[in-house]
């Protein structure tokens, strides 16, 4: 594959693993259009290729913190919509669905969105330093989007609980809960005993399995209209763009005093 330079990523092919590391250390790992544009284009290359492994990496402190909120407000003050929450969706499914064994090797801050990425990977690693939050009903939101991956990975009540509370969980509860499928302090160990075993699938298999695997549960798919509905709902909500908007021009969350 040719050497393309990205904006938001980091991509490096290692034999049949491809790497993709979230890179925005200015704005903390936020998601914003262009990575999601990124990641897509690269998953759409390791699905005619020859990859069979993808891994999803942060920054040491970092693995994705959610929704940009700065870009949310520029979108918000030149009177425009969100307009990346289907594609954002339809990255997820790609983890989900597409021929390759995809992995979360999270690290630091997980929140918001960046569940949405590590509920959607078939694995899901982390070193010791991992949290894990939802913390959108803060401002009047809720994670519309991320809770159909996260419900089929930790069920129903404890994605229901990590929403309302809004508060980080630990690693070990998020191992507890099957949000994580294995962790240790040295999660670069973990994740390259994972490879090794993992790099031995064809790629073929790999696909029919994940086909039927998809087919024996169409939640995630069947949730997407309504998913994508309710969030283009709150983000037109006035009173949710005020509590953004505040947030970004003064830092304070909308429970501070004016």
């Amino acid at each position: 594959m040719g050497l393309v330079t990205y904006q938001t990523i980091k991509v490096r092919f290692q034999a049949s693993v491809c790497y993709i590391t979230f890179h925005r250390p200015e704005a903390n790992n936020t998601i914003n259009d262009t990575l999601i544009e990124e990641c897509l284009q690269v998953l759409n290359q390791c699905e005619t290729s020859t990859v069979t492994v993808v891994v999803l990496e942060g920054l040491p402190e970092v693995f994705c913190f959610g929704a940009d909120f700065q870009e949310i407000y520029q979108e918000m003050k030149r009177g425009k919509q969100a307009s990346s929450q289907e594609l954002l969706y339809d990255l997820w499914l790609k983890l989900q669905t597409g021929p390759y064994v995809t992995i979360s090797h999270v690290r630091g801050k997980v929140n918001a969105g960046g569940l949405g990425f590590v509920s959607a990977t078939d694995i899901a690693i982390a070193d010791q330093t991992a949290s894990f939050s939802l913390s959108e009903l803060l401002f009047g939101l809720y994670p519309a989007c991320v809770l159909p991956f996260l419900i089929r990975r930790i069920g129903r009540q404890k994605a229901h609980y990590m929403t309302l509370m809004t508060k980080p969980i630990s690693v070990q509860e998020a191992s507890e809960w099957g949000l994580i499928d294995a962790f240790d302090a040295e999660s670069d160990v973990l994740l390259r005993k994972h490879l090794l075993r993992l790099r031995r699938l064809n790629k073929k298999g790999i696909a029919h399995y994940k086909q039927f695997m998809s087919s024996l549960d169409h939640q995630v798919s069947r949730a997407k209209a309504t998913a994508l509905t309710a969030n283009q709902n709150m983000f037109s909500d006035p009173q949710n763009q005020m509590r953004i908007i505040r947030y970004v021009e003064t830092g304070q969350f909308p429970w501070e005093d004016q």
